[in-house]
């Protein structure tokens, strides 16, 4: 691949007759990456423009196009915009594993129904969702507390058969290091508070890295025209791609609260054991007045957190100086402060049982996150109900079961993790206590889940039996006079009602997470009623309860084990295998389009970045030459494409045609991301490029229509391509043509065809005459 300067102009007009002389293809592939090569389909490209992370590509013979325009009559100069190592790249981004969580509670944030004139509710909505990533930071950093302070520092090393099986602690215990230095127990609990210090230190630092790295590139900065309406999405406001003040400001809040959450873990303990009566007056002070500051501490981060959301009207450049750098290492100074307390010389002092405090934290953590997905859910149907679109998954309750989905992965990694690491160190099961009673609760909850959901899935999968008979006459009206091949018509019928199924996605995720919420609220009950795990709780119930009770708690511990070891396994070998990488790129692809919004540790937005390289190619070319313009998108790139249009000012994208292929805009993100890619959205959008023209297939599990109407022929739709393009064989193919679904969409002869004709449409240099907006109800979309 060679590499080359900026070879068009990107300033300036270009004189005489040229000016609309030349057609450009913007191609922008979709999951999972290519290649340029395979993009532009010749060996030889030459970069344009652009870096190794993200750039745009020619064919060699095509750098000066420009230049030689009537080379280019009838056909168009093809542009590939390659972003995939924005998603899968170097080794270190399997360490984006970690951050799961925080990347699906992000994306409930942009989840929120559609909503005109609902300020304040759409406000409390963002800052419920803020508050529950919050708390998903505070429970990851106080598992990772439960795993080194409670574990290893206090039961562990305390104890003197746990101390003797592993080596590396016997500096911390009294009895194997003969009463030294490190063994109190406030010296072992503060020299275990660097591992979670360090685990608040990495998320800081991912965090911060990659925004430099991937979301700091600035879009173009332009006022909105006078006759532009932002109101039907925000994605076209010119702040949107843009959240550098609010990513900061998170950032620096969900630092101070993992190392507030250390300090806190480290000082309790301490400060109850000289609370005692006759303890030291001095000593309980110090404890009382370093509880006071954490609390005040803490408030301020919660003010911080809800104090204010994204600005999109305007680049948010500005930053709060004093906030930023101040709150964080505040909270260092009250860890190192809580560190040199809880060392502190007490006689008498010994570690006995669990961490004080550790079943308290993991119990009100639960309780808050339930709450907090019980608020949101009633803000979501009231932002519904206010603006009730069919489309719209779960009735506009697709934010808060997301949500609750987050906070179930954080506890399956926390108690997963706690879970293993008490295993390991209590090789007999009989030397610690192990982790609170509320882990183990909710690890026994996890086979009831899974069967539930197995139910379900079954339902499914005679659903799509059913829907595969009737694909089986289908299939042969599609192919009328073909020789029947049973085999063959099974399997495309089976492709199709397999494709289907994604549209059963919203119905797994509400099962899912409804039964995750009762299942929580049950395993939290019984922990705090019972205080006992759920086999001893249940040891004088019937026979079968008891052995059911037993069984959930057995399982559950492997599930969680085994998910443990899985996720272990799965980031291990992604650091090492390019290719893993590019599997995790995938579910990046579709994860890390929206902006981090509600959680700063989330990974990295790379539309922040795609977005912005998009809308500047498209305006310098189009300034620059005046041509006409392609905008091809497939699957998420399709998403891309969309976005960019609409950052670019209404004179520039009404010379802008759009080609989308396989493309999820309604399907998936307008029914999920309701807000931003509704129907109004996407009504705007084809009401504002010069002409739109979507392909899909039946085979596709990802791409499918986009249900508007317009002038560009009956509709944006084209028909259904037939997949496979023949079914026999035939001249035109005389092997068997394959099932192609999701992807090779330019294989078939549609793709040039439409292309062609949006060509055409554009070819004089004026764009063609509008088309008169439909209106919103009238829009041709179904409810189905």
């Amino acid at each position: 691949m060679e590499h080359a300067q900026e070879r068009v102009p990107t300033s300036g007009p270009v004189p005489g007759p040229e000016r609309s002389a030349t057609a450009l293809e913007l191609l922008v592939h979709g999951v999972g990456g290519t290649t340029p090569q395979e993009m532009l389909n010749d060996p030889r490209t030459v970069r344009i423009t652009g870096d190794d992370t993200a750039a745009v590509f020619r064919r060699a013979e095509d750098v000066d196009a420009e230049s030689r325009p009537e080379d280019y009559r009838g056909r168009p100069v093809p542009e590939a915009y390659v972003w995939c190592n924005l998603t899968s790249g170097n080794s270190a981004r399997a360490l984006w594993l970690l951050l799961l969580p925080f990347m699906v509670v992000n994306l409930a944030h942009w989840m929120r129904p559609t909503a005109r004139g609902h300020r304040r509710t759409v406000r409390l909505y963002g800052l419920l969702v803020r508050l529950a990533g919050l708390t998903l930071t505070v429970l990851l950093v106080a598992a990772a507390c439960e795993v080194a302070l409670d574990l290893a520092a206090w039961q562990c090393a305390g104890t003197r058969a746990c101390a003797e099986r592993h080596s590396w602690l016997g500096f911390l215990s009294p009895e194997v290091s003969q009463n030294g230095w490190w063994s109190r127990p406030g010296r072992r609990l503060a020299l275990a508070a660097l591992a979670p210090a360090a685990l608040t230190a990495l998320l800081w630092y991912l965090s911060h890295r990659t925004w430099s790295a991937y979301e700091s590139q600035q879009p173009i900065d332009r006022r909105p025209e006078p006759d532009e309406d932002t109101g039907r999405t925000a994605l076209g406001r010119p702040g949107f791609w843009y959240g550098r003040r609010l990513v900061a400001r998170l950032r620096a809040a969900h630092t101070a609260a993992g190392l507030l959450t250390v300090a806190a873990a480290v000082v309790s303990s301490a400060a109850r054991f000289d609370r005692r009566p006759g303890g030291p007056a001095a000593l309980d002070t110090a404890g009382r007045l370093l509880e006071i500051a954490l609390v005040a501490t803490a408030a301020v981060v919660v003010w911080v957190v809800c104090r204010r959301g994204r600005s999109e009207n305007r680049l948010d450049q500005e930053m709060d100086e004093h906030l930023v750098r101040r709150l964080p290492l505040t909270a260092l100074l009250l860890l190192l402060l809580c560190a040199v307390y809880a060392g502190w010389e007490r006689p008498g002092w010994r570690s006995a049982g669990l961490l004080p405090g550790g079943g308290t934290t993991f119990g009100a953590l639960a309780l808050v996150q339930g709450l907090l997905v019980i608020a949101l859910a009633v803000v979501a149907h009231l932002l519904y109900r206010s603006h009730p679109d069919a489309r719209t998954v779960l009735r506009g309750q697709g934010g808060p079961a997301v949500a609750m989905l987050a906070c179930a992965l954080g506890g399956v990694m926390s108690g997963g993790v706690s879970q293993r690491v008490s295993d390991w160190l209590d090789g007999t099961g009989t030397s610690i206590d192990g982790p609170p009673v509320l882990l183990t609760w909710q690890a026994s909850v996890i086979p009831v889940l899974l069967l539930v959901l197995l139910v379900f899935c079954a339902g499914l999968g005679r659903r799509a039996w059913l829907l595969r008979r009737t694909e089986l006459g289908t299939v042969e009206f599609d192919y009328p006079g073909e020789p029947k091949d049973t085999a063959r018509t099974r399997r495309i019928a089976t492709t199709r009602a397999l494709a289907a199924l994604t549209d059963r996605g919203p119905l797994v995720v509400a099962v899912t997470s409804a039964t995750t919420l009762l299942l929580g609220a049950g395993a939290l009950l019984g922990a705090k009623i019972t205080e006992k795990v759920p086999g001893e709780a249940a040891q004088h119930a019937f026979a079968f309860v008891h052995g059911a009770a037993q069984t959930a708690q057995a399982l559950g511990s492997w599930l969680i084990g085994l998910g443990f070891i899985l996720f272990v396994t799965w980031g291990r070998r992604a650091y090492k295998d390019a290719s893993a990488r590019r599997t995790i790129g995938i579910l990046w692809d579709v994860g890390t389009f929206w902006p981090r919004a509600a959680h700063p540790f989330a990974p990295p937005c790379y539309a922040e970045r795609a977005v912005p390289d998009l809308t500047w190619r498209m305006a310098t070319w189009t300034r620059a030459t005046g041509g006409r313009l392609v905008l091809s998108g497939h699957s998420q790139g399709s998403v891309l494409a969309a976005a960019a249009a609409w950052q670019l000012k209404p004179s520039v994208r009404r010379r802008v045609a759009l080609l989308t292929y396989g493309s999820p805009l309604e399907r998936l993100y307008g029914r999920w991301f309701p807000a931003h890619f509704g129907a109004a959205a996407l009504s705007s959008l084809h009401h504002d490029v010069d002409c739109w023209r979507n392909l899909y297939r039946l085979t596709d599990p990802i791409g499918g229509p986009v249900r508007l109407s317009g002038d560009c022929g009956p509709e944006v739709d084209r028909a259904p391509l037939k997949d496979p393009l023949a079914y026999g064989r035939t001249a035109q193919h005389p092997l068997p043509a394959p099932i192609l679904g999701h992807g090779d969409y330019q294989a078939d002869p549609a793709f040039a065809e439409e292309r062609e004709r949006l060509l055409a449409r554009l070819r004089s240099e004026l764009p063609g005459p509008r088309p008169e907006q439909v209106p919103q109800g009238d829009s041709g979309r179904s409810s189905a």
